[in-house]
């Protein structure tokens, strides 16, 4: 298979007899870049896999307001990250308890997940990421995991470079707190 080029899937896209294969292809480049993603915001496995489904019906839905001004990257991120948000916000409205305890409940997924629980310093990163702000959060998780650039986050988030610069500063500054008090 060739090499995934965005102008020629988005010519896949114009056309109604390859805007299937357009679609795969778009699946098939950003599956595993967006499951983690999501993955570090909502930690269950099986709540990644339906909010990753989510995110490519929403984006098969409303493939045909896509305009090409962004990246489709980009635009796969926004829903991602709006997916979350409402999950997040329902997750919490449904279990109506202290924050204190919705953040024991993550923590408590965190360490019983495989995945998380393996190496000790990435599970106290972890545990210390659940202290942030959701958006703070993701900010950090975009330019720590994915190395995003602040203009590529800007258009996700729709806020300037300025403030994602000030909030990621803001989330290195409590996570190395939290990671020092531990210690």
């Amino acid at each position: 298979m060739n090499p995934y080029d965005e102008k020629e899937v988005l010519e896949l896209l114009q056309n109604e007899q390859t805007l299937k294969k357009g679609f795969e292809m778009i699946v098939a480049q950003y599956s595993e870049q967006l499951y983690w993603q999501i993955r570090r915001m909502v930690l269950s496995h099986e709540d990644t896999n339906d909010l990753l489904q989510n995110t490519f019906i929403k984006a098969w839905t409303n493939i045909g307001y896509f305009r090409g001004d962004a990246k489709l990257s980009t635009w796969l991120y926004r829903i991602a990250l709006n997916e979350c948000l409402t999950f997040l916000d329902k997750q919490r409205g449904q279990n109506m308890v202290a924050i204190d305890s919705s953040e024991a409940n993550a923590i408590q997924k965190l360490e019983s997940d495989p995945f998380f629980s393996g190496d000790e310093v990435q599970l106290k990163l972890q545990k210390a990421l659940l202290t942030l702000p959701e958006k703070q959060r993701m900010v950090f998780n975009l330019k720590y995991y994915q190395e995003m650039k602040y203009e590529e986050m800007s258009d996700i988030f729709g806020t300037s470079v300025g403030a994602l610069k000030a909030s990621y500063h803001h989330a290195v500054k409590k996570i190395e707190k939290i990671l020092i008090d531990e210690n």
